[in-house]
């Protein structure tokens, strides 16, 4: 028998383990926008691992605080009164940052967490103001929420809606229809609604960018029905829409939003959620009743100096700004391929993330096509991501006009390889 399907302990996620535990693609190393196989090729990365590395790879800033802060206090609990300077420091800049007035946030380990979290906070904000019968939840069509159990409810990609039942009340509604959002507030009755998640653009679902004025139109809906607007910004934030928490082309002011990924670039996990002055004000007021929830990590002092030294970084070498760059030449870049007789839409054009969406026929025929496109991208030397009718690309902060080059070459390499 193979000596690679019998010494293969690692269940990996979002895998068919059957056809995996044949054949690992194992990365050793990493540097900037590249990456290298433990056989010593080199790849152009160009996923930003999930959507997060947004400072690129192998950063000694980063690297050197996670370590100065390990032989300081590497972790401890942040239960109850007990805090430590990194966590005290992370979430004064964070507030500072954040387009939300008297910012609080609510440290966890990553965006499924942040995700549980800001749906508890959205529940027990009612409970706590008279208005314990607002439960419902709504979320998108194409929606990734992440995998605990309100994430897998909020959903709006039927693959990855396993283990039903789900949470009670959730319900979904068309992406990019304000109209389908307001109809539906009606139907429940906006008075049982708890609050609306929305990415700012929709990443794992497809990379579908928000008609013009949606994301302004939702808000003002949930705004007049009372239901809170709460923004996933697991993806989008930290330089990915070209500002910190992917909000402010927009101009809007959400209730809640939810972050991880590129708050650490993906370095040490870490998430959180941050939330309006006014959503707070009942759990902080004098008196109020403990928020029984957090994880044991919620506020751990080596992931939060790992997101202070990511935030410097993003900062002093302004790749919020790079990012405003390479949204138009990423997009350039898949609108290249359009023409390609595998591809029927080229996506992108709002922040550093675009997506080419193959031909349905095609898919019908062979629903693994998106990841043998990627395979034969990957051979070329790039990694892409594949999804399910779509390939994905979200590249480091870093990348330059001559990898975007690269990028499109060999994604057309792939395509091509596989027509």
């Amino acid at each position: 028998m193979d000596a690679a399907v019998t010494d293969t302990s690692f269940w990996h996620p979002f895998a068919a383990m059957g056809a995996v535990r044949r054949s690992e693609f194992v990365v050793a190393r990493g540097e900037d926008v590249w990456l290298w196989d433990d056989a010593g090729h080199r790849y152009l990365d160009a996923t930003a691992s999930l959507w997060c590395v947004n400072a690129g790879h192998g950063r000694a800033e980063i690297a050197d605080a996670v370590a100065a802060q390990m032989r300081e206090l590497a972790t401890y609990q942040t239960f109850a009164d007990v805090a430590n300077p990194p966590a005290l420091e992370l979430t004064r800049r964070l507030a500072a940052l954040a387009p939300v007035p008297g910012a609080k946030v609510f440290l966890v380990s990553g965006g499924g967490e942040a995700i549980d979290t800001a749906a508890k906070i959205a529940r027990e904000y009612f409970a706590r103001t008279g208005q314990p019968e607002r439960t419902v939840l709504v979320s998108r069509r194409h929606a990734y929420h992440g995998t605990h159990g309100f994430g897998t409810a909020l959903g709006g990609m039927p693959a990855n809606r396993l283990a039903a039942p789900f949470v009670p009340d959730v319900v979904q509604v068309e992406w990019d229809d304000p109209a389908a959002l307001e109809a539906e507030f009606e139907r429940i009755g906006p008075e049982r609604v708890a609050a609306f998640f929305a990415e700012p653009v929709i990443g794992a679902g497809g990379v579908l960018p928000p008609p013009p004025g949606y994301v302004e139109r939702v808000r003002e809906i949930c705004t007049r029905h009372g239901v809170l607007f709460v923004a996933d910004s697991v993806i989008c934030g930290f330089g990915r829409l070209g500002d910190w928490f992917g909000l402010d082309r927009f101009g809007v002011e959400p209730d809640l939003i939810t972050f991880a990924k590129g708050v650490t670039s993906g370095y040490v996990p870490l998430g959180g959620v941050v939330a309006h002055e006014r959503v707070a004000a009942p759990f902080f007021a004098d008196g109020a009743p403990a928020f029984r929830h957090g994880p044991t990590y919620a506020g751990h002092p080596t992931a939060c100096a790992a997101a202070l030294a990511n935030l410097d970084v993003l900062e002093n070498e302004g790749l919020l700004k790079r990012a405003d760059a390479l949204e138009g030449s990423l997009h350039a870049a898949v609108r290249s391929l359009a023409d390609h007789p595998l591809v029927v839409e080229a996506r992108g054009g709002t922040g550093a993330l675009a997506a080419i969406e193959l031909d349905p026929q095609r898919l019908a025929a062979d629903p693994a096509l998106p990841a043998a496109v990627a395979r034969a991208a990957r051979d070329r030397g790039v990694l892409v991501r594949p999804m399910i009718s779509a390939i994905a690309v979200s590249p480091p902060l870093t990348m330059t006009d001559e990898h975007v080059e690269l990028l499109v070459d060999a994604l057309r390499g792939g395509l091509d390889a596989v027509s």
